[in-house]
């Protein structure tokens, strides 16, 4: 496999806390590879991973919608671009997303995971807090959930397997090669989450 390049979507959110995150993950992991922002239909046709970072998801998705990119990363991942999207990234890849205070929402997204998400269903950014999560497929250590204005997985299709749950509410999950959390692993010194996504990328493009 030639050199292995991981994008993040980089219009608003957490960018640079996840590119320094994937070179940690990709250099414990001692593969060869380069992270780095995309925004540009040039960018994301160029990408073997993509994560879609925590932020505002309306402006994300906006954004993504007006440069005409948000159709491209749908294709891309259709076609089996592994992602992981966190926080507002977990909102994007959603089939439904509604608000507890709002309703159902009418903002772009990529509609590629068969899971229906509630914004900012722990509250708002006060009531911002961390958790120890039990996530078994990467282990036995707890993982240091980090919750900010977080949304939560209120339903999960047949296809869709949950990988956290914070008492009875799922908080992570995969489908396939696409994987949602609605924690910032981005913002732990645990590099396990984007050992995940960065091992599905190695799986995806490893020559047959």
């Amino acid at each position: 496999m030639s050199k292995l390049t991981i994008g993040v979507l980089a219009f608003q959110g957490a960018i640079e806390e996840h590119i320094a995150m994937t070179k940690l993950a990709l250099e414990e992991m001692g593969i060869k590879g380069s992270v780095k922002p995309v925004k540009t239909i040039e960018e994301i046709r160029a990408i073997q991973g993509l994560i879609i970072p925590g932020g505002e998801s309306t402006v994300i998705g906006r954004l993504s919608s007006i440069n005409q990119t948000l159709q491209v990363i749908k294709q891309r991942i259709y076609d089996g671009l592994p992602v992981l999207g966190t926080c507002a990234g977990l909102i994007l890849l959603a089939r439904k997303v509604y608000d507890r205070v709002l309703g159902e929402t009418q903002q772009p997204t990529l509609g590629v995971m068969d899971v229906v998400v509630e914004r900012n269903a722990f509250g708002r950014q006060r009531e911002s807090f961390e958790a120890e999560l039990e996530i078994p497929v990467i282990g036995d250590k707890k993982f240091p959930g980090v919750f900010i204005r977080a949304p939560a997985i209120k339903e999960a299709g047949p296809q869709v397997r949950v990988l956290s749950k914070l008492g009875n509410i799922a908080v992570a999950a995969q489908q396939g090669h696409i994987i949602g959390t609605a924690f910032h692993p981005e913002l732990t010194d645990d590099t396990r989450i984007h050992k995940l996504l960065i091992s599905m990328t190695v799986k995806a493009y490893a020559p047959s």
